[in-house]
C-alpha cells in the first residue's frame, strides 16, 4: 500500500500554507505492521527534508535523534539490552519503521508563516483521518506539538467523541493518561526540525514519550 495513494488534497483551499510544498508519503507499507503513527507539524519547506527523503533530511535526522535520546534514559528504567542495542544502531527512517513507527505530518503543505491557522489544521485533519484509518493495528498515536494534538480533537469531534487531549499546556497535561478509539495517544513536543536541538529542554520529555509508546507496543 502506497499512503499517497489514498490520501489526497484535491482543492488546496487554505491560503496560508505553502502548496508547492505539499507532502503525503510515498512508501510501500504492510498496514498492518504499523502500530505506532508519530504525527509532527506540517511538511517541511524544502521536500529534501522530509522523514522519507534519504541522505542528510532534515526531519530524519532530528527524528532518529529523539529516538537515540530514548536511550540515553536506560539506565532509569527497565529497557533490555538488546532493545537498548537495536535503537541506539538506528541510522535512517527506515530502520525506525522496522519497529513499527510510520511518520506524517498533521498538514500536508509547508508553512510560509510562524503559525498555522485553526481553519487550515480542520481542513487538513480531514486527509489526516483518512490517513490514520489505513493502519489497523495501530496502538499509539503520539502527537508531536500543538499542531498535531489540534488536528486530532477535530478529528475526534467530527466523530462525535470528546476531545481525548484536554486544554492546557503540554508541560501540564502530559502527565495524564489520554485515550482515541482504543488507542493510546501521548501529547508532546515537536521533533521534526531544527527547534529540537535549540530547545534542549523538551528532549528529555520527548524521549520518555518515544519510549513508554515503544514499550507499549512491545518494541523494547
Amino acid at each position: 500500500m502506497r499512503v499517497n495513494e489514498y490520501v489526497r488534497c484535491e482543492k488546496f483551499p487554505c491560503t496560508d500554507v505553502n502548496h508547492k510544498a505539499y507532502i503525503v508519503p510515498n512508501l510501500d507499507l504492510h498496514p498492518k505492521d504499523i502500530t505506532i503513527v508519530m504525527i509532527s507539524e506540517a511538511a517541511p519547506a524544502d521536500s529534501g527534508d522530509y522523514y522519507y527523503s534519504g541522505g542528510n533530511a532534515l526531519f530524519q535526522e532530528t527524528t532518529l535523534q529523539a529516538f537515540k535520546d530514548a536511550v540515553s534514559l536506560a539506565s532509569q528504567d527497565a529497557l533490555s539490552q538488546a532493545s537498548k542495542g537495536a535503537i541506539s544502531r538506528l541510522e535512517t527512517i527506515q530502520d525506525v519503521l522496522g519497529l513499527g513507527v510510520y511518520f506524517t505530518t498533521a498538514v500536508k503543505c509547508g508553512k510560509t508563516g510562524y503559525g498555522i491557522q485553526a481553519g487550515t489544521i480542520n481542513e487538513c485533519s480531514l486527509l489526516l483521518e483518512k490517513e490514520l484509518a489505513l493502519f489497523p493495528a495501530v496502538k499509539v498515536y503520539m502527537l508531536m506539538g500543538d499542531v498535531a494534538i489540534k488536528a486530532l480533537n477535530n478529528i475526534a469531534r467530527r466523530s462525535g467523541e470528546k476531545r481525548p487531549i484536554p486544554a492546557g499546556s503540554t508541560y501540564k497535561i502530559r502527565s495524564g493518561e489520554y485515550w482515541f478509539q482504543g488507542k493510546r495517544v501521548f501529547p508532546s513536543y515537536l521533533q521534526a526540525g531544527p527547534s529540537f536541538y535549540i530547545e534542549k529542554s523538551k528532549r528529555r520529555v520527548i524521549a520518555e514519550d518515544i519510549r513508554a509508546a515503544l514499550s507499549i507496543v512491545n518494541a523494547l
